[in-house]
Protein backbone atom coordinates (compact mmCIF):
# COMPACT_ATOMS: atom_id res chain seq x y z
CA UNK A 1 0.00 0.00 0.00
CA UNK A 2 1.02 3.30 -0.29
CA UNK A 3 3.21 5.07 2.02
CA UNK A 4 0.85 8.70 1.85
CA UNK A 5 -2.43 6.00 1.71
CA UNK A 6 -4.12 6.09 5.61
CA UNK A 7 -6.42 3.29 6.34
CA UNK A 8 -9.14 4.48 9.14
CA UNK A 9 -11.05 1.38 10.53
CA UNK A 10 -9.83 -1.24 7.92
CA UNK A 11 -10.48 -4.80 9.48
CA UNK A 12 -7.45 -7.00 10.52
CA UNK A 13 -6.71 -9.28 6.92
CA UNK A 14 -7.81 -13.02 8.14
CA UNK A 15 -9.03 -15.41 6.17
CA UNK A 16 -12.11 -17.77 7.38
CA UNK A 17 -12.42 -20.76 5.87
CA UNK A 18 -15.48 -22.42 6.00
CA UNK A 19 -17.28 -25.03 3.53
CA UNK A 20 -20.08 -23.58 1.62
CA UNK A 21 -23.95 -24.78 2.49
CA UNK A 22 -27.01 -23.69 0.54
CA UNK A 23 -29.19 -22.26 2.96
CA UNK A 24 -32.23 -24.62 3.44
CA UNK A 25 -36.00 -23.10 1.91
CA UNK A 26 -37.20 -20.45 3.51
CA UNK A 27 -40.61 -21.13 5.32
CA UNK A 28 -42.00 -17.39 6.06
CA UNK A 29 -45.85 -17.54 5.84
CA UNK A 30 -47.35 -15.35 2.55
CA UNK A 31 -49.83 -13.11 3.34
CA UNK A 32 -51.95 -11.18 1.36
CA UNK A 33 -55.65 -8.79 1.39
CA UNK A 34 -57.96 -9.11 4.21
CA UNK A 35 -55.72 -12.10 5.91
CA UNK A 36 -52.89 -9.65 6.14
CA UNK A 37 -54.68 -7.16 6.98
CA UNK A 38 -56.40 -8.66 9.99
CA UNK A 39 -53.32 -11.04 11.15
CA UNK A 40 -50.84 -7.83 11.55
CA UNK A 41 -53.40 -7.34 14.44
CA UNK A 42 -53.30 -10.23 15.87
CA UNK A 43 -49.53 -10.64 15.47
CA UNK A 44 -48.66 -6.85 16.83
CA UNK A 45 -50.67 -7.79 19.66
CA UNK A 46 -49.59 -11.52 20.66
CA UNK A 47 -45.87 -11.38 22.01
CA UNK A 48 -46.19 -15.43 21.40
CA UNK A 49 -47.13 -15.22 17.79
CA UNK A 50 -44.00 -12.77 17.20
CA UNK A 51 -41.44 -15.38 19.09
CA UNK A 52 -43.11 -17.86 16.37
CA UNK A 53 -42.65 -15.82 13.46
CA UNK A 54 -38.95 -14.60 14.83
CA UNK A 55 -37.91 -18.15 15.07
CA UNK A 56 -39.53 -19.62 12.03
CA UNK A 57 -37.33 -16.62 10.11
CA UNK A 58 -34.39 -18.75 11.44
CA UNK A 59 -32.92 -16.03 13.15
CA UNK A 60 -31.88 -17.77 16.51
CA UNK A 61 -29.10 -20.08 13.89
CA UNK A 62 -26.23 -17.93 15.06
CA UNK A 63 -26.04 -19.20 18.55
CA UNK A 64 -23.16 -21.32 19.40
CA UNK A 65 -21.90 -21.02 16.01
CA UNK A 66 -18.06 -22.73 16.25
CA UNK A 67 -16.67 -20.48 13.63
CA UNK A 68 -17.93 -17.11 15.86
CA UNK A 69 -15.81 -18.16 18.74
CA UNK A 70 -12.98 -15.47 19.22
CA UNK A 71 -14.42 -12.93 16.83
CA UNK A 72 -15.25 -9.82 18.32
CA UNK A 73 -18.71 -8.18 16.97
CA UNK A 74 -18.43 -5.02 14.72
CA UNK A 75 -21.06 -2.50 15.25
CA UNK A 76 -20.39 -0.46 12.34
CA UNK A 77 -18.36 -0.93 9.00
CA UNK A 78 -17.24 2.10 8.74
CA UNK A 79 -13.37 1.73 6.62
CA UNK A 80 -12.14 4.67 4.74
CA UNK A 81 -9.06 5.27 2.75
CA UNK A 82 -7.85 8.58 2.60
CA UNK A 83 -4.53 10.48 0.93
CA UNK A 84 -5.51 13.53 2.23
CA UNK A 85 -6.72 14.97 -1.66
CA UNK A 86 -9.66 17.18 -0.81
CA UNK A 87 -10.98 20.59 -2.73
CA UNK A 88 -13.29 22.91 -1.95
CA UNK A 89 -16.85 22.65 -3.51
CA UNK A 90 -16.06 25.39 -5.60
CA UNK A 91 -13.01 23.48 -6.85
CA UNK A 92 -15.06 20.13 -7.18
CA UNK A 93 -17.68 21.73 -9.91
CA UNK A 94 -14.85 23.70 -11.81
CA UNK A 95 -13.30 20.50 -12.09
CA UNK A 96 -16.15 18.81 -14.05
CA UNK A 97 -16.96 21.53 -15.81
CA UNK A 98 -13.69 21.40 -17.37
CA UNK A 99 -13.16 17.47 -17.74
CA UNK A 100 -13.27 16.03 -20.99
CA UNK A 101 -15.99 13.52 -21.27
CA UNK A 102 -15.82 12.28 -24.96
CA UNK A 103 -14.06 9.16 -24.10
CA UNK A 104 -16.89 7.99 -21.30
CA UNK A 105 -20.03 9.38 -23.49
CA UNK A 106 -21.51 7.37 -25.78
CA UNK A 107 -22.13 8.40 -29.44
CA UNK A 108 -25.60 7.28 -28.99
CA UNK A 109 -27.70 6.85 -25.98
CA UNK A 110 -31.28 5.72 -25.25
CA UNK A 111 -31.77 8.34 -22.47
CA UNK A 112 -30.66 11.78 -22.59
CA UNK A 113 -27.81 12.36 -20.09
CA UNK A 114 -26.96 14.97 -17.88
CA UNK A 115 -24.43 16.72 -19.97
CA UNK A 116 -27.02 16.70 -23.13
CA UNK A 117 -29.23 18.53 -20.89
CA UNK A 118 -26.44 21.14 -20.35
CA UNK A 119 -25.68 21.13 -23.78
CA UNK A 120 -29.25 21.88 -24.86
CA UNK A 121 -29.43 24.60 -22.00
CA UNK A 122 -25.84 26.07 -23.28
CA UNK A 123 -27.31 26.41 -27.38
CA UNK A 124 -30.25 27.80 -26.42
CA UNK A 125 -32.30 24.88 -27.88
CA UNK A 126 -34.61 24.98 -24.44
CA UNK A 127 -34.16 26.25 -21.07
CA UNK A 128 -34.32 25.09 -17.56
CA UNK A 129 -37.53 27.18 -17.40
CA UNK A 130 -39.20 25.24 -20.20
CA UNK A 131 -38.12 21.87 -19.29
CA UNK A 132 -39.87 22.29 -15.15
CA UNK A 133 -42.71 23.59 -17.24
CA UNK A 134 -42.75 19.98 -19.54
CA UNK A 135 -42.31 17.96 -15.48
CA UNK A 136 -44.43 19.27 -13.45
CA UNK A 137 -47.83 18.50 -14.86
CA UNK A 138 -46.61 14.89 -15.10
CA UNK A 139 -45.15 14.56 -11.39
CA UNK A 140 -48.12 16.89 -9.50
CA UNK A 141 -50.36 15.14 -7.28
CA UNK A 142 -52.06 18.26 -6.46
CA UNK A 143 -54.47 18.51 -9.89
CA UNK A 144 -57.73 17.43 -10.69
CA UNK A 145 -56.84 14.62 -12.78
CA UNK A 146 -52.93 13.19 -12.28
CA UNK A 147 -50.80 11.56 -15.17
CA UNK A 148 -50.12 8.10 -14.96
CA UNK A 149 -46.35 9.01 -13.66
CA UNK A 150 -47.03 10.84 -10.74
CA UNK A 151 -47.72 8.02 -8.38
CA UNK A 152 -44.12 8.18 -8.53
CA UNK A 153 -44.17 11.02 -6.43
CA UNK A 154 -45.10 12.33 -3.11
CA UNK A 155 -44.95 16.18 -3.22
CA UNK A 156 -43.37 18.89 -5.57
CA UNK A 157 -43.81 22.72 -4.82
CA UNK A 158 -44.20 24.66 -8.12
CA UNK A 159 -43.33 27.75 -6.49
CA UNK A 160 -39.75 26.29 -5.71
CA UNK A 161 -39.34 24.38 -8.93
CA UNK A 162 -39.82 27.22 -10.81
CA UNK A 163 -37.87 29.69 -8.54
CA UNK A 164 -34.87 27.34 -9.11
CA UNK A 165 -35.57 27.02 -12.95
CA UNK A 166 -35.55 30.75 -13.41
CA UNK A 167 -32.52 31.33 -11.32
CA UNK A 168 -30.75 28.65 -13.61
CA UNK A 169 -32.24 30.08 -16.97
CA UNK A 170 -31.23 33.35 -15.75
CA UNK A 171 -27.08 31.85 -15.81
CA UNK A 172 -26.95 30.26 -18.54
CA UNK A 173 -28.64 33.33 -20.35
CA UNK A 174 -25.46 35.40 -18.70
CA UNK A 175 -22.78 33.31 -19.47
CA UNK A 176 -22.62 31.64 -15.97
CA UNK A 177 -23.70 28.32 -15.94
CA UNK A 178 -22.46 26.94 -12.54
CA UNK A 179 -21.55 23.58 -14.41
CA UNK A 180 -22.90 19.96 -16.02
CA UNK A 181 -25.39 19.82 -13.39
CA UNK A 182 -27.51 22.99 -13.34
CA UNK A 183 -30.75 23.04 -14.47
CA UNK A 184 -30.98 19.38 -14.87
CA UNK A 185 -34.08 18.52 -13.13
CA UNK A 186 -33.63 16.11 -10.70
CA UNK A 187 -35.77 13.78 -7.83
CA UNK A 188 -34.95 12.85 -4.42
CA UNK A 189 -36.87 9.71 -2.24
CA UNK A 190 -38.85 10.99 0.55
CA UNK A 191 -36.39 9.34 3.14
CA UNK A 192 -34.45 12.60 3.17
CA UNK A 193 -35.20 16.26 4.20
CA UNK A 194 -35.74 19.34 1.74
CA UNK A 195 -36.48 22.35 3.04
CA UNK A 196 -40.00 23.71 2.20
CA UNK A 197 -41.72 19.87 1.57
CA UNK A 198 -42.87 17.32 3.74
CA UNK A 199 -41.65 14.18 4.82
CA UNK A 200 -43.00 10.88 5.84
CA UNK A 201 -41.03 7.82 4.54
CA UNK A 202 -43.75 6.18 2.77
CA UNK A 203 -46.01 6.73 5.47
CA UNK A 204 -49.15 8.24 7.00
CA UNK A 205 -46.82 9.89 9.43
CA UNK A 206 -46.01 13.70 9.15
CA UNK A 207 -41.80 13.33 9.82
CA UNK A 208 -40.55 16.35 8.85
CA UNK A 209 -37.47 18.09 10.62
CA UNK A 210 -38.69 20.72 12.73
CA UNK A 211 -36.07 23.10 11.46
CA UNK A 212 -37.26 22.40 7.74
CA UNK A 213 -34.07 21.54 6.63
CA UNK A 214 -32.19 19.65 3.64
CA UNK A 215 -30.09 16.24 3.72
CA UNK A 216 -26.53 17.41 2.37
CA UNK A 217 -26.47 15.39 -0.03
CA UNK A 218 -29.83 17.13 -1.40
CA UNK A 219 -28.23 20.73 -1.06
CA UNK A 220 -25.03 19.56 -2.94
CA UNK A 221 -27.39 18.69 -6.08
CA UNK A 222 -29.06 21.73 -5.25
CA UNK A 223 -25.98 23.78 -4.95
CA UNK A 224 -24.78 22.96 -8.32
CA UNK A 225 -27.49 24.12 -10.19
CA UNK A 226 -29.65 21.17 -10.32
CA UNK A 227 -33.67 21.74 -10.33
CA UNK A 228 -35.49 19.56 -7.84
CA UNK A 229 -38.97 18.64 -9.29
CA UNK A 230 -40.06 16.60 -6.09
CA UNK A 231 -39.55 14.04 -3.54
CA UNK A 232 -40.49 10.23 -4.82
CA UNK A 233 -42.59 7.33 -3.50
CA UNK A 234 -41.08 4.80 -1.52
CA UNK A 235 -41.39 1.58 0.57
CA UNK A 236 -42.64 2.69 3.65
CA UNK A 237 -40.03 2.81 5.72
CA UNK A 238 -37.90 1.43 3.42
CA UNK A 239 -38.91 -2.26 5.09
CA UNK A 240 -38.89 -4.29 1.64
CA UNK A 241 -37.57 -4.25 -1.72
CA UNK A 242 -40.72 -3.97 -3.82
CA UNK A 243 -41.91 -0.49 -2.84
CA UNK A 244 -45.39 -1.65 -2.81
CA UNK A 245 -46.85 1.45 -0.72
CA UNK A 246 -51.04 1.11 -0.02
CA UNK A 247 -50.13 4.19 1.52
CA UNK A 248 -49.78 6.68 -1.54
CA UNK A 249 -50.08 4.35 -4.17
CA UNK A 250 -47.75 1.65 -5.86
CA UNK A 251 -45.63 3.35 -9.22
CA UNK A 252 -45.41 -0.30 -11.52
CA UNK A 253 -42.17 -0.93 -13.68
CA UNK A 254 -41.99 1.48 -16.70
CA UNK A 255 -41.11 -1.93 -18.85
CA UNK A 256 -44.03 -3.94 -17.75
CA UNK A 257 -46.85 -2.63 -15.69
CA UNK A 258 -47.51 -6.08 -13.60
CA UNK A 259 -44.35 -5.73 -12.33
CA UNK A 260 -42.94 -4.13 -9.14
CA UNK A 261 -40.15 -1.40 -9.71
CA UNK A 262 -38.32 -2.70 -6.60
CA UNK A 263 -37.37 -0.96 -3.41
CA UNK A 264 -37.36 0.71 -1.22
CA UNK A 265 -36.16 3.58 -3.85
CA UNK A 266 -38.98 2.63 -6.18
CA UNK A 267 -40.36 6.24 -6.89
CA UNK A 268 -36.52 7.03 -7.78
CA UNK A 269 -36.54 4.53 -10.34
CA UNK A 270 -39.48 4.68 -11.92
CA UNK A 271 -38.80 8.55 -12.38
CA UNK A 272 -35.19 8.00 -14.46
CA UNK A 273 -36.27 4.85 -16.28
CA UNK A 274 -39.47 6.62 -17.26
CA UNK A 275 -36.87 9.24 -18.70
CA UNK A 276 -38.44 11.81 -16.39
CA UNK A 277 -34.80 13.06 -15.01
CA UNK A 278 -31.79 11.58 -15.71
CA UNK A 279 -30.75 11.22 -12.02
CA UNK A 280 -32.33 10.47 -8.27
CA UNK A 281 -31.38 10.20 -4.81
CA UNK A 282 -31.90 6.80 -3.07
CA UNK A 283 -31.55 5.17 -0.22
CA UNK A 284 -29.41 1.51 0.25
CA UNK A 285 -30.23 -0.62 3.21
CA UNK A 286 -30.48 -3.48 1.62
CA UNK A 287 -30.36 -3.48 -2.17
CA UNK A 288 -32.70 -0.56 -2.02
CA UNK A 289 -30.86 1.39 -4.96
CA UNK A 290 -30.00 -1.49 -6.77
CA UNK A 291 -32.82 -3.56 -7.02
CA UNK A 292 -34.83 -0.92 -8.19
CA UNK A 293 -31.57 0.08 -10.41
CA UNK A 294 -31.81 -3.58 -11.48
CA UNK A 295 -35.39 -3.94 -12.13
CA UNK A 296 -35.88 -0.74 -13.90
CA UNK A 297 -32.88 -1.08 -16.37
CA UNK A 298 -30.57 1.88 -14.70
CA UNK A 299 -27.28 2.34 -12.94
CA UNK A 300 -27.04 2.37 -9.45
CA UNK A 301 -24.54 2.96 -6.92
CA UNK A 302 -24.56 2.31 -3.33
CA UNK A 303 -21.11 4.32 -1.98
CA UNK A 304 -18.84 3.06 0.72
CA UNK A 305 -20.39 3.33 4.39
CA UNK A 306 -20.35 6.92 6.06
CA UNK A 307 -19.11 8.60 2.28
CA UNK A 308 -21.96 10.41 1.70
CA UNK A 309 -23.27 12.73 4.40
CA UNK A 310 -27.11 13.39 4.65
CA UNK A 311 -26.66 15.57 7.53
CA UNK A 312 -28.99 16.40 9.80
CA UNK A 313 -30.92 13.71 8.00
CA UNK A 314 -31.55 10.72 10.72
CA UNK A 315 -30.26 7.56 9.17
CA UNK A 316 -32.88 4.88 9.58
CA UNK A 317 -30.86 2.06 9.32
CA UNK A 318 -27.84 3.55 11.16
CA UNK A 319 -25.30 0.65 10.62
CA UNK A 320 -26.45 -0.45 6.84
CA UNK A 321 -28.04 2.22 4.81
CA UNK A 322 -26.46 5.06 2.57
CA UNK A 323 -27.33 7.87 0.12
CA UNK A 324 -26.45 7.11 -3.31
CA UNK A 325 -27.42 7.55 -7.16
CA UNK A 326 -29.74 6.07 -9.55
CA UNK A 327 -28.97 7.06 -12.91
CA UNK A 328 -30.10 6.91 -16.92
CA UNK A 329 -26.35 6.59 -17.68
CA UNK A 330 -23.01 5.46 -16.50
CA UNK A 331 -21.83 9.51 -17.12
CA UNK A 332 -24.76 10.65 -15.18
CA UNK A 333 -24.26 7.99 -12.43
CA UNK A 334 -20.39 9.79 -12.15
CA UNK A 335 -21.55 13.48 -11.92
CA UNK A 336 -23.97 12.80 -9.71
CA UNK A 337 -22.26 10.62 -7.50
CA UNK A 338 -19.40 13.22 -7.40
CA UNK A 339 -21.47 16.32 -6.38
CA UNK A 340 -22.85 14.80 -3.72
CA UNK A 341 -20.06 13.12 -2.01
CA UNK A 342 -18.29 15.88 -1.57
CA UNK A 343 -17.02 15.57 1.97
CA UNK A 344 -18.53 16.90 4.54
CA UNK A 345 -16.86 18.87 6.83
CA UNK A 346 -19.57 19.09 9.84
CA UNK A 347 -20.05 15.11 9.64
CA UNK A 348 -17.60 13.03 11.31
CA UNK A 349 -17.95 9.74 9.30
CA UNK A 350 -17.83 12.10 5.75
CA UNK A 351 -15.52 13.97 6.75
CA UNK A 352 -12.51 11.62 6.72
CA UNK A 353 -12.93 11.01 3.16
CA UNK A 354 -11.02 12.26 0.11
CA UNK A 355 -12.93 14.28 -2.48
CA UNK A 356 -14.04 11.65 -5.50
CA UNK A 357 -11.80 11.97 -8.43
CA UNK A 358 -12.11 11.03 -12.29
CA UNK A 359 -13.14 7.73 -13.33
CA UNK A 360 -10.69 8.41 -16.29
CA UNK A 361 -8.27 8.53 -14.04
CA UNK A 362 -8.44 4.56 -13.28
CA UNK A 363 -7.56 3.23 -17.10
CA UNK A 364 -4.27 2.00 -15.79
CA UNK A 365 -6.27 -0.18 -13.14
CA UNK A 366 -5.91 -3.96 -12.40
CA UNK A 367 -8.63 -5.25 -14.12
CA UNK A 368 -9.70 -8.77 -11.69
CA UNK A 369 -13.37 -10.03 -11.27
CA UNK A 370 -13.69 -12.37 -8.28
CA UNK A 371 -16.63 -15.09 -8.65
CA UNK A 372 -17.90 -17.47 -5.86
CA UNK A 373 -19.34 -19.73 -8.74
CA UNK A 374 -21.25 -21.51 -6.21
CA UNK A 375 -22.92 -17.94 -4.67
CA UNK A 376 -23.34 -16.88 -8.61
CA UNK A 377 -25.01 -20.30 -9.88
CA UNK A 378 -28.01 -19.86 -7.05
CA UNK A 379 -29.56 -17.44 -9.42
CA UNK A 380 -32.28 -17.74 -11.60
CA UNK A 381 -30.59 -19.57 -15.44
CA UNK A 382 -31.72 -17.12 -17.24
CA UNK A 383 -29.98 -14.46 -15.15
CA UNK A 384 -26.98 -16.09 -14.68
CA UNK A 385 -26.60 -16.76 -17.77
CA UNK A 386 -27.21 -12.89 -18.64
CA UNK A 387 -24.80 -12.05 -16.56
CA UNK A 388 -22.01 -14.53 -16.81
CA UNK A 389 -22.40 -12.93 -20.52
CA UNK A 390 -21.03 -9.77 -19.29
CA UNK A 391 -18.68 -11.26 -17.80
CA UNK A 392 -17.64 -13.41 -21.02
CA UNK A 393 -16.83 -9.96 -22.65
CA UNK A 394 -14.90 -8.25 -20.04
CA UNK A 395 -12.88 -11.20 -19.82
CA UNK A 396 -12.18 -11.56 -23.53
CA UNK A 397 -12.42 -8.14 -24.70
CA UNK A 398 -11.38 -5.96 -22.01
CA UNK A 399 -8.41 -7.60 -20.39
CA UNK A 400 -10.18 -8.94 -17.31
CA UNK A 401 -9.12 -11.39 -15.41
CA UNK A 402 -11.20 -14.30 -13.36
CA UNK A 403 -9.94 -15.47 -9.79
CA UNK A 404 -12.21 -17.85 -7.98
CA UNK A 405 -12.96 -16.81 -4.98
CA UNK A 406 -15.21 -18.20 -1.47
CA UNK A 407 -16.59 -16.02 1.08
CA UNK A 408 -17.81 -17.73 4.85
CA UNK A 409 -21.13 -18.02 6.12
CA UNK A 410 -22.61 -16.11 3.52
CA UNK A 411 -26.62 -17.15 3.80
CA UNK A 412 -25.68 -16.82 7.74
CA UNK A 413 -24.56 -13.72 6.93
CA UNK A 414 -27.84 -12.23 5.47
CA UNK A 415 -29.23 -14.07 8.37
CA UNK A 416 -27.42 -11.70 10.26
CA UNK A 417 -28.23 -8.14 8.33
CA UNK A 418 -31.88 -8.75 8.26
CA UNK A 419 -31.98 -9.14 11.96
CA UNK A 420 -29.57 -6.08 12.06
CA UNK A 421 -31.72 -3.76 10.15
CA UNK A 422 -34.63 -5.29 11.43
CA UNK A 423 -33.43 -4.03 14.92
CA UNK A 424 -32.31 -0.42 13.58
CA UNK A 425 -35.39 0.47 11.72
CA UNK A 426 -37.96 -0.43 14.65
CA UNK A 427 -36.01 1.53 16.90
CA UNK A 428 -36.65 4.57 15.18
CA UNK A 429 -40.58 4.01 15.15
CA UNK A 430 -42.72 4.90 18.42
CA UNK A 431 -45.58 3.21 17.05
CA UNK A 432 -46.28 0.74 14.95
CA UNK A 433 -50.30 0.26 15.09
CA UNK A 434 -50.22 3.58 12.15
CA UNK A 435 -48.04 1.47 9.83
CA UNK A 436 -49.25 -0.83 7.10
CA UNK A 437 -50.33 -4.45 7.59
CA UNK A 438 -47.23 -5.86 6.33
CA UNK A 439 -44.40 -3.10 8.62
CA UNK A 440 -46.45 -3.95 11.30
CA UNK A 441 -46.04 -7.56 11.36
CA UNK A 442 -42.02 -7.14 10.54
CA UNK A 443 -41.19 -4.29 13.02
CA UNK A 444 -43.50 -6.08 15.81
CA UNK A 445 -41.12 -9.45 14.65
CA UNK A 446 -37.74 -8.13 14.44
CA UNK A 447 -38.16 -5.96 17.67
CA UNK A 448 -38.16 -9.60 19.45
CA UNK A 449 -34.71 -9.67 18.89
CA UNK A 450 -32.52 -10.71 22.02
CA UNK A 451 -29.02 -8.92 22.43
CA UNK A 452 -27.30 -12.45 22.65
CA UNK A 453 -28.40 -12.95 18.69
CA UNK A 454 -27.76 -9.04 18.31
CA UNK A 455 -24.10 -9.72 19.14
CA UNK A 456 -24.10 -12.76 17.45
CA UNK A 457 -24.98 -11.13 14.54
CA UNK A 458 -22.33 -8.34 14.38
CA UNK A 459 -19.74 -11.17 14.81
CA UNK A 460 -20.60 -12.36 11.66
CA UNK A 461 -19.77 -8.82 10.42
CA UNK A 462 -16.26 -8.93 11.77
CA UNK A 463 -15.92 -12.33 10.02
CA UNK A 464 -17.06 -11.47 6.71
CA UNK A 465 -15.16 -7.85 7.17
CA UNK A 466 -11.92 -9.39 7.87
CA UNK A 467 -12.03 -12.08 5.06
CA UNK A 468 -12.98 -9.60 2.48
CA UNK A 469 -9.53 -7.41 3.83
CA UNK A 470 -7.90 -10.73 2.92
CA UNK A 471 -9.43 -11.14 -0.05
CA UNK A 472 -9.00 -7.30 -1.09
CA UNK A 473 -5.08 -7.76 -0.21
CA UNK A 474 -4.55 -11.00 -2.02
CA UNK A 475 -7.00 -10.02 -5.09
CA UNK A 476 -5.59 -5.98 -5.36
CA UNK A 477 -7.83 -3.88 -7.64
CA UNK A 478 -10.89 -6.95 -7.64
CA UNK A 479 -14.29 -6.47 -8.06
CA UNK A 480 -16.56 -9.37 -6.76
CA UNK A 481 -19.36 -9.73 -9.46
CA UNK A 482 -22.79 -11.05 -9.05
CA UNK A 483 -25.67 -10.85 -10.76
CA UNK A 484 -27.87 -7.75 -8.45
CA UNK A 485 -30.54 -10.13 -8.06
CA UNK A 486 -31.03 -13.76 -8.70
CA UNK A 487 -34.66 -13.30 -10.42
CA UNK A 488 -36.25 -11.47 -13.53
CA UNK A 489 -38.31 -8.49 -11.69
CA UNK A 490 -41.11 -9.17 -8.99
CA UNK A 491 -44.26 -9.73 -10.54
CA UNK A 492 -47.33 -8.77 -7.99
CA UNK A 493 -50.70 -10.26 -7.33
CA UNK A 494 -53.31 -6.88 -8.28
CA UNK A 495 -55.01 -7.72 -4.81
CA UNK A 496 -51.18 -6.72 -2.97
CA UNK A 497 -51.51 -3.20 -3.96
CA UNK A 498 -54.43 -2.50 -1.33
CA UNK A 499 -53.34 -3.81 1.72
CA UNK A 500 -49.59 -5.20 0.45
CA UNK A 501 -48.21 -8.18 0.51
CA UNK A 502 -45.83 -10.19 3.70
CA UNK A 503 -43.89 -12.56 1.49
CA UNK A 504 -40.53 -12.75 3.35
CA UNK A 505 -39.13 -15.95 0.74
CA UNK A 506 -39.12 -13.75 -1.92
CA UNK A 507 -37.69 -10.45 -0.11
CA UNK A 508 -34.84 -12.68 0.96
CA UNK A 509 -34.86 -14.21 -2.92
CA UNK A 510 -34.73 -10.42 -3.78
CA UNK A 511 -31.65 -9.29 -1.69
CA UNK A 512 -29.55 -12.48 -1.72
CA UNK A 513 -26.69 -11.15 -3.50
CA UNK A 514 -27.02 -7.41 -2.29
CA UNK A 515 -26.73 -7.06 1.12
CA UNK A 516 -23.08 -8.31 1.48
CA UNK A 517 -22.15 -4.47 0.80
CA UNK A 518 -24.31 -2.91 3.43
CA UNK A 519 -23.40 -5.45 6.01
CA UNK A 520 -19.35 -5.10 5.09
CA UNK A 521 -19.49 -1.40 4.48
CA UNK A 522 -18.47 -2.05 0.48
CA UNK A 523 -19.46 -0.09 -2.03
CA UNK A 524 -21.02 -1.69 -4.91
CA UNK A 525 -22.43 -0.82 -8.21
CA UNK A 526 -25.35 -2.50 -10.41
CA UNK A 527 -25.99 -2.16 -14.30
CA UNK A 528 -28.21 -3.29 -16.66
CA UNK A 529 -27.11 -6.04 -18.49
CA UNK A 530 -30.07 -7.82 -20.42
CA UNK A 531 -33.63 -8.26 -20.97
CA UNK A 532 -35.64 -11.06 -20.41
CA UNK A 533 -38.93 -12.40 -21.56
CA UNK A 534 -41.29 -11.57 -18.67
CA UNK A 535 -43.75 -14.01 -17.35
CA UNK A 536 -46.67 -11.74 -17.79
CA UNK A 537 -48.08 -8.71 -18.70
CA UNK A 538 -45.92 -6.90 -22.03
CA UNK A 539 -42.44 -5.69 -22.07
CA UNK A 540 -39.09 -7.44 -21.06
CA UNK A 541 -37.76 -6.81 -17.62
CA UNK A 542 -34.37 -5.84 -17.36
CA UNK A 543 -31.71 -7.62 -15.57
CA UNK A 544 -28.79 -5.82 -13.79
CA UNK A 545 -25.14 -7.11 -13.08
CA UNK A 546 -23.42 -5.84 -10.01
CA UNK A 547 -19.72 -5.54 -9.05
CA UNK A 548 -18.68 -5.09 -5.14
CA UNK A 549 -15.05 -3.60 -4.33
CA UNK A 550 -12.80 -2.75 -1.84
CA UNK A 551 -14.13 0.25 0.88
CA UNK A 552 -13.44 3.24 -0.91
CA UNK A 553 -12.79 1.84 -4.73
CA UNK A 554 -16.07 3.85 -5.84
CA UNK A 555 -13.71 5.24 -8.56
CA UNK A 556 -12.82 1.63 -9.56
CA UNK A 557 -16.46 0.63 -9.42
CA UNK A 558 -17.46 3.49 -11.93
CA UNK A 559 -14.24 2.69 -14.56
CA UNK A 560 -15.95 -0.56 -14.16
CA UNK A 561 -19.07 0.41 -14.79
CA UNK A 562 -18.89 1.92 -18.18
CA UNK A 563 -16.60 -0.89 -19.23
CA UNK A 564 -20.04 -2.65 -18.97
CA UNK A 565 -22.33 0.20 -20.75
CA UNK A 566 -19.80 -0.90 -23.43
CA UNK A 567 -21.31 -4.34 -23.63
CA UNK A 568 -25.13 -2.85 -23.29
CA UNK A 569 -24.25 -0.76 -25.80
CA UNK A 570 -22.11 -2.01 -28.63
CA UNK A 571 -22.41 -5.58 -28.03
CA UNK A 572 -25.94 -6.99 -26.40
CA UNK A 573 -28.53 -7.64 -29.04
CA UNK A 574 -30.89 -4.86 -29.95
CA UNK A 575 -29.31 -3.10 -27.37
CA UNK A 576 -31.10 -1.28 -24.63
CA UNK A 577 -34.69 -1.31 -24.23
CA UNK A 578 -37.63 1.86 -23.95
CA UNK A 579 -39.69 1.50 -21.49
CA UNK A 580 -43.32 1.71 -22.64
CA UNK A 581 -43.69 4.63 -19.82
CA UNK A 582 -40.99 6.50 -21.19
CA UNK A 583 -40.90 10.70 -21.87
CA UNK A 584 -39.12 12.33 -24.30
CA UNK A 585 -38.67 15.80 -21.96
CA UNK A 586 -36.17 17.42 -24.25
CA UNK A 587 -38.27 16.64 -27.32
CA UNK A 588 -42.08 17.65 -25.85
Amino acid sequence: MAANVQWTGRPASKEHEHAYHAPPAPSNPVVRGLPLYYGAKIITSSTLVQNLLWGNAGFDSLRNRAELEGVEPRYEPLVVKSSGTRVSTAEALQTLSNEDWTSRTLSEKLYPSILDYHEAYKSGRTTPTAVAKVLLPLVRRDVEIPSRHSVAFLSSKVDLVMRAAEASTKRYEEGKSLGPLDGVPVAVKDEEDVTGYPKCVGSKLDLKDKHDATSYCVQAWQDAGAVLIGKTNMHEYGMDTTNNNPNHGTPLNPHNNTYYCGGSSGGSAYAVGAGLVPVAIGNDGGGSIRIPSAYCGLYGLKPSHGRVSIRPTSNLARSNGVAGPLAANMVDLEISYRVMAQPDLEEPNSALFDTPSSAASKQGRKKVLGVFKEWFDRADPAVRQACMNVVDYLTSKLDYEIVDISIPLLHEGQTAHAMTILCEIPSGVSSFKDLTPANQVLMSVGSKTPGVDFLQAQKVRMLLMQHLAHLYEKHPGMIIVTPTTPNAGWSFDPQDLKYGCSNGNMSLRSMEYVWLANFTGCPAISVPAAYLEPEKGTGRIPIGFMGMGEWCSEDELLAFGYDCERYLHDVYENGRVKPAAYVEVLEV
